[in-house]
Order: C-alpha cells, then structure tokens, then sequence
C-alpha cells in the first residue's frame, strides 16, 4: 500500500498541504481537468477488444493500422503497374499506330500535365474532400482511363486519356505518401515498404506482363488486366478508409496534429514559398523520371545498340526488382551509416555502373547489361524514400502532408517529362544519346539533393527536439 503512494506525489496531495492563497484551489481544479483528460483518453484508445501492445497502441488499433497501410502499398502497387507497363508496350504501341520515335512519348508528357495539374489541385481537394475521398477519386480516374485504353482507341484519344491517368495517380500518390510521412510508428520503415511495393510488385510485374501482350495481336487486353487491379484498388480504398478524413490516422493508434487557424491560413502559399519543398520536388522530378526512363527506355536500348531480342523487355523487371530489394535489405545500412551519406555512396555507385552499360558493349551476352541494371536499380531504390524521410524531418507539422503531397505529385511528373525528352533526343540523335542523358540526369540529382537542409530552420527547432530524438518522425499530421 505505501509503496504505490510513495512515488511523486500527485497534483491533488498540493491542496492538502496548506498552500495559501488560491493556488490549492487552482492546483485542484487543475487535477480535475487532468483527471478527466485522463479518463476520457483511457476510454477512447482502450476498446473493449485487447490489450495494449508494446508500443502503446490497442491490437485493433493495430489491425486497423495494418489494414490501412495495406491497402496504401496495394495503391502503390497500381501505379507501379502502370509505370513499369509502358517500356516493353513502347515497340508496339510504335508499330500499330505507325507512329515515329517521338510518337509514344506523347503518352508521357499528356501524363506530365496530368501529374502537374493534379498535384496543384490536391491541396484544395483535400481541405474541400479529405483524404478518403481524395483516394478513391484518384483510383476512380485510374478506372476510367483504363477501359479507355483496352479498346485501342485511335492513337490521339490513347494520348489524351492519359490526362486523366496522371490526375488521377497524381492524387493517389500525394495521399498515400502524406499518410505515411505523417505517421509516428515505423515511419522510416514503412516508407520504404511502401515505395518497395511500387517497385517490387507493380513496377516488377508489369514488364513480366505486357511483354507478353506486346507480342500478341490483341496487344491492349493489357489494359484489361490493368483494368481489372484498378478496380480492386478502388473498391479497397472505399472500404478501408470509408471517405473519412483524420479519423482514419485515429482509428489506427496514430497522434493527429490540430492545426491552428493561422496555421491554417494560406497553406498552399506557405507551401510555395517554402524552398525545401521545391528542393525535394524537383529532387523527386529527376529521380522518378531516371527511374522510369530507365525502366523504359532501356529495353530499347538493349535491343536497337545491343541486339536483344523481343524478351529484352525483362530488362525492366530486372530494373525494378532491384529497386525493390534496395528499398527493403538496405533499410539497415542506411540507419548504420546515416540517410544523407548513405545517398551519395549509392548515387556514385550508380553513376559508374551506367558508364559501364555506356561504354562496355557486352557484358557477359545479354545477361550483362540486365544484371547490371539490376544492380543500378538497388542503388537507386532507397533515394525515394531517404528524401521524403528526410522532407518528414525539417518541414512544419501543419503543412507535411500538403507538402509531402506536392512533392510527391509534382515529383511524378518526372515519370512523364523525362522520358519524353529521351525519346524526343533519341529521335534525333539515335538511342545511343540515352547514356550520356541519364548521366546528366543522375548528376543533377546529386546537386538537388546536396542543396536540401539537413536540419529543420531555427524556429522549428523546439518541435522537432522529440523527432531528432526518436527512432521514428513525430509529426503530427492530419491527411
């Protein structure tokens, strides 16, 4: 009995040790709030249903985080799917519409604006929607373009469907990455998970796939099959989030941020005229289009400088693979050595090695330049989710998942921008110029990234003493 008395005496033992004038009335008031706080909070994260688990959440807050961040990386994978389709279909899509070199990239740059164009309107869509609605707008769009485009409708309406595609991924992206960026159990780890999902299954598969259909007759039943997931994700993200906004955070254990009203003010101005975030946007711009353009433009290569045949198209695959374990048996090695270092020991690995499939005219036949790709792939793997970790860290609480949002999206675009330059150059000058293209590309991500703060600005620096501290980011963000 009075060795569970003795501990720090308690708010209410102050009154009752004659404080004058009215501070024991305040001290007991004072406990009484707290008190109440204490119960009202015992009831609300501690349901009937479990116990607590070691990281202070209930099982079925748990459960419902696991279900969640499911359904997020089953998102990831579609737009895996969809990026990791276009470089083995590039050779057909060519042949059946009769188009020239520059013909296909058109498919990426309409995507381009898309992704711009969504990315500019997930800030207001969220405050007006929410993060539910949001999800399964962006999944709905990805429905729509898809059915289209299993039709093979003439070459202008494939083209400009792709609008729609890149709206549509753009807002799905935006959201999954601000919801894990927000999070404060294994943000670093699920991050990586989340971004191995894209690259591991969708990325990874899709090649394995549309290179079949690229040697059929009936080449866009591909897009059934896209289809088909599409309409998997969006029923998912119906079901699991249910449309709702910042319950959804609640609902698995994590801490919501309640944002102040003039931090509320203005959120996409503050956003914009925040020059980390373009930093980071322009960052992932370059490092989503090298890893598209490579996903894709290297099959190409290998079969127009290096002779491969119609199976050079698992070139991609290979490429994705690697970015999918890069993301997931690397996570230790970068926590050994630190994020930020760890990013330019790969970055110059991977600028070697593409000397190597640049200068090198066989490695070992045709298996070579696939192993070595492969490997390109590991490297690049984790730069995604370092930087946006590393965004977690130094941006405001209150415009995280906006600015996550934006960096995300805007940096998707890069996916359709760069690769259309490299088949507009490649036009030109012969796909041989692919190399020295992607040469540059990497070395401006190199700069990017260096010019990016490591530490949050001074007058951030007291809220983000718990982050620095933790294992995990802290913020508080509501989706």
């Amino acid at each position: 009995m009075s060795d569970e008395k003795q501990p720090q005496p308690s708010h209410s033992e102050a009154p009752l040790q004659g404080a004058n004038d009215g501070s024991a009335s305040l001290d007991s008031e004072e406990h009484k709030r707290s008190v109440t706080a204490d119960v009202k909070v015992e009831e609300e994260t501690t349901p009937s249903s479990g116990a607590r688990t070691p990281n202070g959440r209930t099982r079925k807050q748990l459960i419902a985080s696991n279900i969640q961040f499911g359904a997020l990386c089953f998102c990831m994978i579609v737009v895996g799917w969809n990026d990791g389709s276009t470089g083995p279909l590039i050779p057909r899509i060519r042949k059946v519409y009769d188009v020239r070199a520059n013909g296909p990239p058109y498919v990426f740059v309409v995507s381009c604006v898309g992704f711009i164009l969504g990315a500019l309107a997930n800030v207001w869509l969220t405050d007006k929607l929410g993060f539910g609605k949001v999800m399964v707008l962006g999944a709905a769009l990805q429905v729509i373009t898809f059915s289209v485009q299993s039709a093979a409708p003439p070459f202008p309406a494939f083209v400009v469907v792709n609008l729609v595609n890149g709206f549509g991924f753009a807002l799905q992206d935006s959201q999954a990455n601000g919801f894990v960026g927000s999070l404060s159990h294994y943000q670093q780890t699920k991050m990586g998970i989340l971004h191995a999902a894209y690259a591991g299954v969708g990325a990874f598969a899709a090649p394995l796939v549309s290179t079949k259909f690229a040697q059929m007759d009936r080449w866009s039943f591909h897009y059934l099959t896209s289809l088909g997931i599409a309409v998997i994700n969006t029923i998912a993200l119906a079901v699991v989030f249910r449309f709702k906004e910042h319950e959804c955070l609640a609902a698995g254990g994590e801490d919501v941020h309640v944002s102040t009203a003039a931090q509320e003010k203005g959120k996409f101005g503050q956003i914009m005229k925040n020059r980390s975030v373009h930093l980071f946007a322009f960052f992932i711009l370059f490092y989503v289009g090298v890893e598209v353009t490579i996903g894709g433009w290297m099959v190409t290569f290998i079969i127009d400088e290096r002779h491969g045949g119609p199976s050079s198209g698992y070139v991609s695959s290979g490429f994705f693979g690697g970015l999918t374990l890069g993301r997931v048996i690397l996570i230790p090695v970068n926590k050994w050595v630190g994020e930020r270092n760890i990013f330019f020991i790969y970055a110059g690995l991977a600028f070697g090695l593409d000397f190597v499939i640049w200068f090198v005219p066989s490695l070992v036949g045709n298996a070579g330049p696939c192993v070595t790709v492969s490997i390109i792939g590991m490297l690049l793997g984790p730069m995604y989710p370092i930087a946006l970790n590393q965004a977690s860290r130094i941006l405001p609480p209150w415009l995280l998942t906006a600015s996550i949002g934006w960096i995300a999206g805007f940096g998707q675009a890069g996916s359709a921008i760069i690769p259309f330059i490299a088949g507009a150059i490649s036009e030109k000058h012969g796909i041989k110029s692919l190399h020295p293209m992607l040469v540059a590309m990497m070395g401006t991500m190199i700069v990017l990234f260096a010019l990016t703060p490591d530490h949050p600005p001074p007058e951030l620096a007291q809220s983000s003493t718990l982050e620095s501290e933790g294992a995990d980011v802290k913020e508080k963000v509501t989706p």
